[in-house]
């Protein structure tokens, strides 16, 4: 049972939506098509090996270090605020 401001309902209905936006995420960052040749970002060619492993591969793996190093920064970025600023 849920204590403070609301009901059981809402707030079940908030962990679904923060589940169901975490999941369009991922479902975004899932590459798709077929694999570049040569890097998006810095135009070296991508190792043949790389392309097999990985379909729709779009960056070199430098490249995608560090696409990863700033999606790793925006993600500790708590853009709904607290959990007391949602309830009031």
């Amino acid at each position: 049972m849920a204590v403070g401001w609301t009901d059981d309902d809402q707030v079940l209905q908030q962990i679904q939506d923060s589940v169901n936006d975490e999941v369009a995420r991922a479902r975004r960052l899932v590459n798709k098509g077929e694999s570049l040749q040569f890097c998006a970002e810095c135009g070296e060619e991508i190792p043949e090996a790389r392309r097999q492993a990985i379909p729709g591969v779009r960056l070199c793996i430098h490249c995608q270090e560090e696409a990863d190093k700033q999606q790793k920064a925006t993600e500790l970025y708590n853009r709904r605020g607290s959990k007391d600023s949602q309830l009031k």
